[in-house]
């Protein structure tokens, strides 16, 4: 009697601990993919003045960054890309959604975001009668926990210029010290606006190399810049905004997916018809032919044995895969809303 009053109760002792665990299991997944999560922002708007007169500079935008991944956002020009920064930074408040940034309102709660996250601006405005040392020094002072001040100078190629004043440095050696700026609080998440506008390419390398670095050490890090090539060595995603909206994001692979390929050259005016391509082949009067394809070997192949056989000189032949800069122009060149 006694083992059968049992085995009822130990039954149900372990469906419930068998419940419990999983529910824990649960809560620890959610708790994981929370904890994950550095920035995220949902329906995010930012409108410019009221009524029939206003401006929609960003809409609608849903954006999540990871940590320890470092983001790229590219934008075509009016894009609605520096509106977008400004909110997620916390400088200015979103007219319409939500954003977080380590789970707090970076407008609201400035208090509890500040301290976690570096900005570098277009521009960083140091008095210039300051020499590189006093103004980093004077920066580090409103920093919670800031690194030492001639570390961060080594960092980025000026601790032979920390006596310089601000006035004398170069364009360069200026956004050198902003970068420093960025950074020396050692940050969870870094913004960083076209950090390598003006460097010469020696520093733009380093720059990269410490961009690199700072990823590599856990810094989730916001990549604004002109430069794609820059874009698509160190982001692990990108987004594309136009129009107000990101219309491409993903990893460079994923952006550049389905994008045709191009072939360029020159026709002699004699040049016979040409061959049945895969791609769609534009021939002009003047004897330029542009290929659009989505096999590129194949259909150049094709051409290159067609000149031959024909005799015909295929001048300025320029074949090109698809890339971050073609699906950039594309989209550029857009006069209608793309699809993301």
């Amino acid at each position: 009697m006694t083992t059968l009053d049992q085995a009822p109760t130990t039954t149900g002792s372990t469906g419930s601990t068998g419940t419990t665990a999983s529910a824990a299991t649960t809560s620890t997944d959610a708790t994981d993919i929370a904890a994950d999560i550095v920035l995220q922002a949902s329906g995010l708007s930012r409108r410019y003045g009221r009524g029939k007169d206003s401006y929609l500079a960003v809409d609608g935008l849903d954006l999540t960054l990871h940590r320890g991944e470092l983001f790229g956002l590219l934008g075509t020009n009016g894009a609605g890309k520096t509106s977008t920064l400004e909110v997620l930074e916390g400088l200015a408040r979103p007219t319409d959604g939500t954003v977080r940034v380590f789970g707090h309102d970076p407008y609201r709660e400035r208090r509890a975001v500040r301290p976690r996250q570096g900005l570098m601006l277009q521009t960083g405005g140091f008095p210039a009668d300051l020499t590189a040392l006093e103004a980093l020094r004077m920066w580090s002072r409103t920093l919670s926990t800031p690194r030492p001040v001639l570390d961060v100078l080594a960092d980025v190629d000026l601790a032979d210029r920390a006596g310089t004043r601000i006035s004398s440095l170069s364009g360069g050696e200026l956004r050198r010290l902003d970068l420093a700026s960025a950074i020396a609080g050692d940050p969870e998440l870094l913004f960083l606006d076209e950090p390598t506008t003006g460097l010469d390419p020696e520093s733009r390398a380093r720059a990269w190399e410490l961009i690199a670095s700072l990823k590599a050490r856990g810094t989730t890090i916001v990549l604004t810049t002109h430069y794609l090539d820059e874009a698509e060595s160190l982001a692990d995603r990108l987004a594309i905004m136009h129009r107000g909206q990101i219309v491409r994001e993903g990893t460079v692979a994923d952006v550049v997916a389905g994008h045709a390929a191009r072939i360029r050259a020159t026709l002699p005016a004699s040049a016979p018809a040409l061959p049945e391509l895969q791609g769609e082949a534009v021939r002009s009067p003047e004897g330029r032919l542009e290929v659009t394809t989505s096999s590129l070997p194949e259909d150049l192949h094709t051409l290159l044995t067609w000149a031959r056989s024909a005799g015909v000189e295929l001048s300025s032949l320029d074949a090109r895969a698809a890339s971050l800069e073609s699906v950039f122009l594309e989209i550029a060149g857009s006069t209608h809303t793309l699809e993301g």
